[in-house]
């Protein structure tokens, strides 16, 4: 089904709302991946080159409507992709963590690993 204009500039208004709100300082953490369940899906797809709906599910231990909520404001960010096709005549959705999904991860960690030595020295 197609989207009409103003749902794809909603979108990508959507979007890039949610990246600026990711980016407010270098020293803040980025609220985006801090969520438990979101760091578990990109975490998850850091180490994986794809990973199905089922899969994340399985391995996250949630529920359906928690991982699309939160994998959408993933996509939204465009820190993961999402592909819907059919497979066997059912459907099959994968996510792929995007490189700007990988950067946003490596900086969070990086602030982490901060946080943790300044703690310990």
């Amino acid at each position: 089904m197609a989207r009409s204009a103003s749902s794809r500039q909603s979108a990508i208004s959507s979007r890039q709302s949610a990246v600026k709100k990711a980016e407010k300082t270098p020293l803040s953490l980025d609220r985006l991946i801090h969520e438990r369940l979101r760091l578990g899906i990109v975490s998850a797809l850091a180490v994986n080159e794809r990973l199905t709906f089922n899969d994340l599910k399985r391995l996250l231990q949630t529920t359906d409507g928690n991982l699309s909520v939160h994998a959408r404001k993933l996509e939204d960010a465009q820190y993961i992709t999402c592909d819907k096709m059919f497979q066997d005549r059912m459907p099959r959705t994968e996510y792929r963590l995007t490189a700007a999904g990988r950067r946003a991860l490596e900086k969070y960690l990086g602030h982490m690993e901060a946080i943790i030595k300044a703690v310990r020295d």
